[in-house]
């Protein structure tokens, strides 16, 4: 267990993920937090990271910085996707292990399962069959960090763990129209097309994927949970165990925002994995489950958007 006055580093504490980890921290007084932003510690210079952990000697770190897009953007930049993702979580996990950390939380992504995966989705399917292609690079920097934690744990006797997160949103999201998520993109989505009055919203693909998604603070929450009380080498999938049609997702969507126009779908675009469902089974035997329902999470993150404007 984690004492109330652990040295405790969250890499990535300004993004949706990481920002929720440490209210979630404080909210169960957690106080000595360490936080830097990228202009103070940038974690793909490895000479940095290592003086920073030198200096610092953090006790336990939560890895939730990534670079993070959609479809779109994962298609346009393969190569940054893998190299900035694999050379940041290479340099903060080696370097924990060089400055005697007590535990390291790695947080990947439900995409590092194989495309045509069985659903639901156990941790114990990676790396069974071929990844889906329009995110395969990021899904194998995920992969790396997952197995180098597993690596360390059994040739030094580490603590080290991972998490797999399920899709997210929530507050502090990213709604830039090119570079975010299915669920933020809509919200953008359709709150400009009410604010316009246009009488219908174009979506890509044909709405027929199932997809899973889970509340960001719901995931911050399970996170501390898994640094107190879980240890071993294979993941840990975080999710709802609930799945929806992306079709079903734009009308919820539609609703918090109260745009009334038509929906329409451009099958010419992508769908990305049919199916993607986690089986949460090893979290509710761990004692946890999420809190947040679908419906009201997509209202409390529209709040969050209109309320800070800037982020869109």
């Amino acid at each position: 267990m984690m004492r109330k006055n652990a040295k405790i580093y969250v890499a990535g504490h300004r993004g949706m993920v990481g920002s929720a980890i440490v209210r979630e921290l404080k909210r169960q007084g957690y106080a000595n937090i360490i936080a830097k932003t990228h202009a103070e510690l940038d974690l793909t210079r490895q000479e940095a990271v290592e003086k920073f952990f030198a200096e610092e000697r953090p006790e336990y770190v939560f890895l939730a910085a990534a670079k993070v897009g959609g479809i779109l953007a994962n298609q346009h930049a393969l190569a940054d996707f893998m190299y900035d993702n694999m050379i940041l979580e290479m340099n903060v996990i080696h370097a924990a292990w060089k400055n005697g950390c007590k535990k390291l939380e790695f947080l990947g992504s439900s995409c590092i399962y194989p495309r045509l995966a069985p659903q639901p989705m156990k941790e114990s399917c990676l790396l069974t069959s071929a990844l889906e292609k329009t995110n395969e690079a990021y899904a194998l920097a995920k992969i790396s960090g997952l197995k180098y934690c597993e690596y360390l744990n059994c040739q030094y006797g580490t603590d080290f763990i991972s998490v797999m997160p399920t899709n997210l949103y929530g507050p502090n999201d990213n709604y830039h129209p090119e570079h975010s998520h299915v669920l933020p993109a809509l919200i953008r989505r359709f709150h400009e097309a009410k604010a316009e009055s246009r009488p219908s919203v174009i979506c890509w693909g044909d709405g027929s994927p199932l997809r899973e998604f889970l509340y960001v603070d719901d995931l911050a929450n399970l996170c501390v949970f898994l640094m107190n009380n879980y240890s071993g080498n294979e993941t840990v999938n975080a999710g709802t165990g609930k799945e929806l049609s992306i079709r079903r997702l734009t009308e919820l969507v539609a609703e918090a925002v109260g745009y009334e126009g038509e929906i329409l779908w451009d099958t010419s675009k992508p769908n990305g994995t049919p199916r993607k469902l986690l089986d949460v089974s090893k979290a509710t035997a761990l004692g946890w489950t999420y809190k947040t329902e679908l419906r009201d999470g997509i209202r409390l993150t529209y709040e969050d958007y209109l309320q800070n404007p800037a982020r869109a």
